[in-house]
């Protein structure tokens, strides 16, 4: 009997979903829009009945909506876009999710709301739609100008701080407070978390990939896309990090390998099935009682959500060097929440750390901004014109010389190759000193059970401890030996540039020498003292310690030339991996 009843809710869903989704394409509105309409149309709270007898298993299916949107989402987004989307989708990004946590809060609070109900409004309001966003510059025929590309990097600028947002709500509901140490620990376990699982996983997963993909087998491919999603989400669970963080990883990690537009054709229609019934469910808890009992905050909400990030994206956007029409075009483009609020909203409700109608204002503010997206987007032409025209003449002249000074400071030619230059050792050093902490703190996670099994042979604890450490510091030393050749790389550079004849005289070679010799040294001695505090539970005594760093530079000075071999071998492979041609776009 729950056989057939799950069979007959999942029809209703799907029949009214079906139905409303064809008036919202003829009404040219989005579908999103309508999945939440047909929620709503069969949800409990609309007379005469409820047509959903299963609420509790069309949430579980709802949850696998949230996987497949946010590993979608992955899939549409790639390194190579973060690193090209520029100082705009950053600027603005970060300027938008600022105000906007801190514009929610206080909204929160000023109508007597807990404080748990007024943070993760904030975080609610932080977010924009790309689902949304995306279709409505598809239908405006706009998503080739300039300003939508710079919606669109700031989209992906969003994604990943949306997901440092969820992560570290999670943590402040389960402490239920908010320290400066406990969030600066929060967001660095998961920088360095994201970090080591994308280079692992952009060195394994596209390989596997390409392997299943000679079996020329679209079921085999599907069958082992979703399997690495799920696990890779189990593992991130078990980590005690949200299931969406593991999914969207893993989508990021595949968008790398060579058959992201068969994986984008495979998993699409799965995608479209599950996160139809998510929204759905989202309908499902519309109460209209509680919307009735809330006008004020809806209004208001909405209002700040539209006029908050119009200012604080336009904002940022013209600080970054655009125009004032690009910049509010920008700021109006984003003035929206959709699926990502859903998702931070659904984590309070499930948490049980948020007042109950709190998901279905989210809702309203979330229809209202949506309905209202195109016509913003179509009326930031006529409102920047009018702003030229009333705006003071000296004012103009001060955001023209702005813009002038702001192009001025560029770096050009010889100095923009350098600043490039320096970016790129910067970043190979930070993913190596990354990997080191990683294994450290792995070996410390698996310190007991390494422990149980080196009992039969070594039975005393310090021993066992001085074994695992320098088991670490031994498969660190290829990353280490990486670091230190890129730290000198980068001091004699720094060197050339700083160290001058004129300042030097006949001692100028002498004094570059020593500096590109100290910087590196001393960068490695604070990655070893940063380690020490780190693995501090599997720390032997100062006297093993000792022994553990001679025998290491012995084995540096016999395997040099090896391990330098080893780490080449992988940063070519991640480099191919990352190097490959852009997908056609479809």
């Amino acid at each position: 009997m729950h056989a057939i009843s799950f069979i007959q809710d999942l029809a209703v869903i799907m029949l009214v979903a079906g139905v409303v989704t064809v008036l919202c394409h003829r009404f040219r509105q989005p579908v999103v829009l309508g999945y939440i309409v047909a929620g709503f149309i069969i949800g409990p709270h609309t007379p005469p009945f409820g047509l959903i007898h299963d609420e509790e298993t069309i949430k579980i299916l709802a949850e696998l909506g949230v996987i497949f949107l946010m590993f979608f989402l992955g899939l549409e987004f790639s390194l190579r876009k973060l690193a090209s989307v520029g100082s705009t989708a950053f600027l603005a990004a970060f300027m938008e999710i600022v105000l906007m946590v801190w514009l929610g809060y206080e909204i929160g609070r000023f109508f007597g709301w807990t404080h748990m109900d007024a943070i993760f409004l904030g975080a609610i309001l932080a977010m924009s739609s790309t689902t949304i966003i995306v279709k409505a510059l598809g239908d405006l025929k706009m998503k080739h100008e300039r300003f939508a590309q710079q919606i669109f990097g700031v989209l992906i600028v969003e994604d990943i701080l949306g997901i440092g947002i969820i992560a570290l709500l999670s943590g402040i509901a389960v402490s239920g407070t908010v320290e400066a140490g406990e969030v600066a620990g929060t967001v660095g376990r998961l920088t360095l978390f994201m970090i080591v699982a994308l280079v692992i996983g952009i060195l394994l997963v596209p390989r596997l990939l390409a392997y299943v993909a000679r079996f020329q087998s679209s079921e085999m491919l599907l069958i082992t896309v979703l399997g690495l999603c799920f696990g890779f989400c189990l593992l991130v669970a078990k980590l005690q990090y949200s299931m969406v963080l593991g999914a969207f990883l893993m989508g990021a990690i595949m968008a790398e390998s060579r058959q992201l537009p068969q994986i984008e054709r495979l998993v699409e229609p799965v995608r479209d099935l599950f996160s139809a019934i998510f929204f759905v469910a989202i309908g499902l808890t519309i109460d209209p009682s509680i919307l009735l009992e809330h006008p004020w905050p809806i209004l208001v909400i909405t209002g700040a959500v539209i006029l908050g990030k119009m200012i604080s994206c336009g904002t940022g956007a013209f600080l970054a060097g655009n125009d004032g029409r690009t910049s509010l075009r920008v700021g109006m483009g984003l003035s929206q929440i959709g699926e990502f609020s859903f998702i931070i909203a659904a984590l309070g409700t499930t948490l049980g750390v948020t007042s109950d109608f709190l998901y279905p204002i989210v809702v309203a503010v979330s229809a209202i901004t949506t309905l209202s997206t195109p016509y913003q987007i179509r009326a930031a032409d006529p409102l920047s014109r009018y702003l030229a025209r009333v705006m003071p003449t000296r004012v103009a002249r001060v955001f023209s010389h702005y813009g002038d000074w702001l192009r001025s400071i560029q770096p050009q030619g010889q100095s923009a190759v350098l600043a490039k230059m320096i970016r790129r050792i910067l970043l190979q050093i930070g993913i190596n000193f990354a990997l080191v902490v990683a294994i450290f703190l792995g070996s410390a996670w698996f310190a007991d059970s390494l422990a149980l099994r080196l009992d039969p042979w070594v039975g005393q604890e310090n021993l066992q401890k001085a074994l695992i450490w320098g088991g670490a510091l031994l498969v660190s030393l290829p990353f280490l030996i990486a670091a230190y050749r890129k730290l000198k790389a980068l001091s004699l550079l720094l060197a050339e540039m700083s160290v001058s004849p004129d300042q030097a005289g006949r001692h100028t070679a002498r004094v570059r020498r020593i500096v590109a010799e100290v910087i590196p040294l001393l960068s490695l001695g604070g990655i070893v003292l940063l380690l020490m505090p780190l693995s501090a539970s599997i720390l032997p005594t100062l006297e093993l310690l000792v022994v553990i760093g001679l025998l290491a530079a012995g084995v540096s000075a016999l395997l040099w030339r090896w391990l330098i071999r080893v780490h080449s071998r992988m940063q070519i492979a991640l480099m191919e991996t990352l190097d490959r041609p852009e997908p056609p776009s479809h």
